[in-house]
């Protein structure tokens, strides 16, 4: 806003800058949220809910089951991490391009941000996928699903949320089920290894900060998605190069991936974009209604990976994995309800007995009569 005097008139003129004109990087602004040039801020809020949730369950499926797919590849799982800097590198590169189709390419979230967001990228998705050199497919995911405490504590301290009471039931509805859904597979194919156990935990923890740590900053400094991809992603892939080259870990990965090109740089590309598309919808899924949400839906997606996982790939069941994965619905089920409880009426149990109280006494006056 410029504010402008004359000697000869006494006025004052105010110009307001436009939309494309830079603007204080501390004014929540209500911009429009695009997703891979799809502008969903002209939808409703339930048909934006619908096409964040269809892009996240589509393309993630095809991520989890690419994952896999390349750990499955014999002698690649010791290098987790090398995978993880191939995928920042193509999540860059994606990044950079969308950033350039877009009419506004100013950087509005601060680099420190960017630092640490890229910090915590680098911890949930390097470890994540190293862990899978020691733990199988559906038992990591089901400790990537246990976030939604984590996530809940972070919101409390980082944010200064409050929960009710459904919100936390949810949780430990979804605990519960994950923890079950664990002891099941330990019984039936108990190939646990701790340091698999330790990473996928530290994964966990990244993972449960990052989402609300992108919710403040994205909302603080009205930053872009195409934005927040590039640099936390471009920065995270500097934090590796540089860990792969001080612990000697680069050479043998590219050795061994230029042997196998394309079950290795092939997936890696499709891994890679299918996750970028992805992200890109988790991360207007945290902008418009918010990280635990948002956690929600990509632990439903989970969920149907592990699903998938059984169908695609040889492994032992048990009913087991049945009652957890309902007990897991249960609570993705109660953590909606609570963000729609004013839209959805469920009866109390008072309501019940008091109604079967009043048809008994229906019945008992036209018996009477």
């Amino acid at each position: 806003m410029d504010l402008k005097f004359t000697s000869s008139r006494k006025y004052i003129s105010i110009s307001v800058p436009s939309k494309s004109q830079a603007m204080s990087p501390h004014i929540k602004s209500v911009d429009d949220v695009v997703v891979l040039g799809m502008n969903l801020s002209k939808f409703s809020k339930p048909t934006q809910f619908f096409i964040c949730v269809s892009g996240v369950f589509m393309f993630y499926l095809i991520y989890g089951y690419l994952q896999e797919l390349i750990f499955s590849v014999e002698g690649f799982k010791p290098f987790g991490w090398y995978l993880t800097l191939v995928q920042f590198g193509f999540y860059s590169i994606f990044g950079l391009i969308e950033l350039q189709l877009i009419q506004d390419k100013r950087r509005r979230i601060p680099g420190k941000t960017y630092m640490i967001i890229a910090f915590l990228t680098v911890g949930t998705m390097g470890l994540s996928n190293t862990s899978l050199g020691y733990l199988n497919y559906p038992t990591q995911v089901i400790f990537k699903c246990c976030k939604l405490i984590p996530v809940m504590i972070g919101g409390v301290f980082i944010q200064g949320k409050r929960y009710n009471i459904v919100d936390v039931s949810a949780a430990l509805c979804m605990s519960l089920g994950l923890i079950w859904f664990t002891l099941a597979d330990s019984t039936v194919a108990p190939n646990f290894n701790l340091t698999g156990v330790i990473l996928i935990s530290l994964a966990l923890c990244a993972d449960a900060v990052i989402g609300n740590v992108q919710e403040k900053a994205m909302k603080l400094h009205n930053g872009s998605n195409s934005e927040m991809v590039l640099y936390s992603y471009s920065i995270g892939f500097v934090y590796i190069l540089f860990g792969l080259t001080c612990t000697s870990g680069l050479s043998p990965a590219v050795t061994f991936c230029s042997k196998h090109p394309v079950q290795t740089y092939g997936y890696a590309f499709l891994f890679s974009l299918t996750g970028y598309f992805g992200i890109s919808f988790v991360l207007a899924l945290i902008k418009i209604f918010g990280a635990l949400l948002a956690v929600t839906v990509t632990t439903g997606r989970k969920a149907m990976s592990i699903v998938l996982s059984f169908l695609f790939f040889a492994k032992p069941f048990t009913l087991q994995y049945v009652w957890s994965g309902l007990l897991v619905v249960l609570g993705i089920f109660l953590n909606v309800y609570s963000k729609n409880m004013d839209k959805i009426k469920l009866p109390s149990l008072l309501g019940l007995w008091k109604k079967s109280v009043e048809e008994r006494k229906s019945r008992t006056l036209s018996q009477t009569v």
